[in-house]
């Protein structure tokens, strides 16, 4: 009879990867202060999976509204500069949904990435780190569970050399006019929201680039990206808001939320609603992205 492991590991990518998500957004549910239950079995999944692969995950516990919550870490350290990290994150909590798009379909790619990296050999740290409260009421607080670790890793002078932050990965669509944008951009960029989007500040620039040119070596699925201001609507709206406050190279890789996803905070947001293909694509342009910056 197989084990948990070895029918995970006998399935494909993609089946892998609606697993997470039907787990975390089917099973689960909605999970936050609010779904306190849920959020702690949510963190459990993600812990069992992260073992599974043959990590320690490690914890940062804090308080917060007279609740304990934890970021999950674990690290692959270097082999020739250990002192140098390179960060690759989730948020794993939900607001008012199931969050299968938000934010399971990124806590999903975090955990195929880790997967695939595992045996893999890198030059500096990697960090994998599905972070709690991204979500309202802790969202652009100091209870946000990557502000408590960017402040922290900011006091120890950890040299992070770039933050990956998922953010809704699993929403595509090929219709015309599916993909919307702030005002301007939509003469830019394409109407059919049917790419992965990369999205950074203009101190993170030369990182987006060295991000997409090798994002494009491990999958030819379509890939933009985007320089802005943070007075640009929903360029922070995600936890590479907590790196760039500490002067962190950090990046957004969305589908764009609620410019794309109609589900964007709603009870709609389940599991059948996502695009697993196009998931699996950018797991393997992340893994390929991944593999070169930390060479």
């Amino acid at each position: 009879m197989e084990t948990k492991i070895e029918v995970m590991q006998n399935m494909t990518p993609v089946e892998r990867l609606k697993g997470h998500v039907y787990k975390l957004s089917h099973e689960i549910g909605e999970r936050n202060i609010y779904k306190y239950g849920n959020l702690n079995e949510a963190a459990e999944y993600i812990i069992e999976k992260f073992k599974s692969f043959g990590y320690e995950p490690e914890f940062q516990s804090y308080s917060a509204c007279g609740k304990i919550f934890k970021n999950i870490i674990v690290t692959k350290p270097g082999d020739e500069e250990p002192g140098k990290t390179l960060i690759l994150g989730a948020h794993y909590d939900s607001h008012k949904s199931p969050g299968a798009d938000d934010n399971a379909s990124s806590v999903a790619g975090l955990l195929e990435v880790a997967r695939n990296l595992r045996d893999k050999k890198s030059a500096c740290t990697i960090k994998f780190i599905a972070f709690a409260n991204e979500e309202p009421p802790f969202f652009k607080t100091k209870n946000m569970g990557s502000r408590v670790y960017t402040k922290a890793a900011k006091e120890k002078g950890e040299n992070i050399k770039g933050a990956l932050i998922l953010e809704m990965i699993g929403y595509y669509s090929d219709k015309p006019r599916s993909q919307h944008y702030p005002p301007i951009f939509n003469f830019f960029y394409p109407s059919a929201g049917n790419f992965i989007g990369v999205v950074g500040n203009f101190r993170s620039k030369g990182f987006v680039k060295n991000i997409v040119s090798s994002f494009k070596t491990g999958t030819d699925f379509p890939i933009e990206w985007v320089l802005g201001p943070s007075i640009l609507p929903g360029i922070d709206y995600s936890d590479n808001w907590s790196f760039w406050k500490e002067g962190y190279p950090a990046v957004m890789i969305t589908d764009t939320a609620f410019y794309r996803n109609p589900h964007y905070h709603k009870a709609s947001d389940t599991y059948e609603t996502l695009n697993y293909e196009g998931i699996s694509e950018v797991v393997k342009g992340l893994t390929a992205s991944l593999a070169q910056l930390a060479n």
